[in-house]
């Protein structure tokens, strides 16, 4: 079977040939897909996309027009996929639920620490033999109040390592996990953990529910000088209120693994060409902001995940059955 792998870069390239099954046939493409770029998969018989790849209607009508019969999601999210379209036009559609969340959480809670202890500004001061500690003062997290917006295996994964560290911890989900409860964490409304939180990580999907639940109205409700994380999904947060909330103090540290318009940015070199996107460079304006380009999950471990799952959800679709991963 020939599978079409779209915004593939080479350490996808090394894991889909060191991990995949052999029978799966795999054309490489750099490029995005999109309208431009879908006909990249003409005799395939299956894409398999990532994030920002584009699965609106259009892209999804040209595919199946090709003969295209699944798309295989090398990820957790599926915001860009137009699932109504894709099952109007008999496409499945499969995707990666679990990939080592402990990664996800892991380089959450670097974020934490690197904002809180500005470990990025001491590596810069001492590489020029400034050591004063002028600037640097942190605060400890034992005592602090997490907030945690999603509960899932990222979400949970964060919270036993924030336990670990003696902070108090406020959850929000639509459904309770009751071992974290036995942990000692507390499932509390919106309110309250907007207003008693003295950080806040967003580990939810994004759904017409959560866009911009990051707004000016529960900014507003946030304790002074707030840290706010967002390793999951860009269109969580809105950027233009996140900037004011940034100007007047209300956030004192964010941390950024995702932005709402990455698509333009994220997983290339644009370090020789001038950047259009005036909110992102405003962003970077901030000293106590910390951006980094969709790397959380980026660990030895979830890649061979990413890639075992995706060969195994193409190997269903091959043998015409179904595997728990479709949606």
């Amino acid at each position: 079977m020939k599978i079409a792998v779209f915004s593939a870069k080479k350490y996808d390239q090394e894991s889909f040939r060191q991990w995949a099954d052999d029978s799966l046939e795999f054309s490489f493409f750099d490029a995005p897909l999109n309208q431009h770029s879908a006909g990249f998969a003409q005799g395939c018989q299956a894409v398999c996309v990532f994030v920002n790849d584009d699965l609106s209607k259009p892209v999804l009508a040209e595919l199946s027009a090709m003969g295209v019969g699944m798309v295989a999601l090398r990820c957790a999210g599926f915001n860009n996929v137009d699932l109504a379209a894709a099952r109007e036009l008999g496409l499945r559609v499969a995707r990666v639920p679990a990939y080592s969340p402990e990664a996800v959480a892991e380089h959450t809670v670097a974020m934490i620490l690197c904002l809180n202890r500005k470990l990025h500004k001491a590596y810069n001061r001492v590489r020029d033999d400034n050591f004063a500690l002028d600037g640097l003062l942190g605060f400890n997290l034992h005592g602090k109040t997490a907030g945690l917006i999603g509960t899932g295996r990222i979400g949970v994964a964060t919270a036993k390592i924030l336990l670990g560290f003696g902070m108090r911890l406020l959850c929000y989900d639509i459904k309770k996990d009751q071992d974290l409860e036995k942990a000692g964490v507390s499932y509390v409304p919106l309110e309250q953990l907007w207003a008693q939180s003295d950080m806040i990580s967003l580990h939810c999907p994004l759904t017409p529910q959560t866009q911009h639940i990051i707004n000016d109205h529960s900014l507003a409700q946030m304790k002074d000088g707030v840290m706010l994380i967002n390793t999951s999904r860009g269109g969580l947060i809105d950027t233009k209120a996140v900037i004011k909330a940034l100007k007047n103090r209300k956030i004192g540290h964010l941390g950024l693994d995702v932005y709402e318009q990455e698509a333009d940015l994220f997983f290339q070199d644009l370090s020789g060409q001038l950047i259009d996107d005036e909110v992102f460079k405003r962003l970077l304006t901030f000293p106590n902001v910390l951006i980094t380009g969709h790397q959380a999950f980026f660990t030895q471990e979830a890649l061979q995940q990413i890639c075992q799952v995706t060969s195994d959800n193409l190997l269903a679709f091959k043998a015409n059955r179904l595997i728990g991963n479709e949606l």
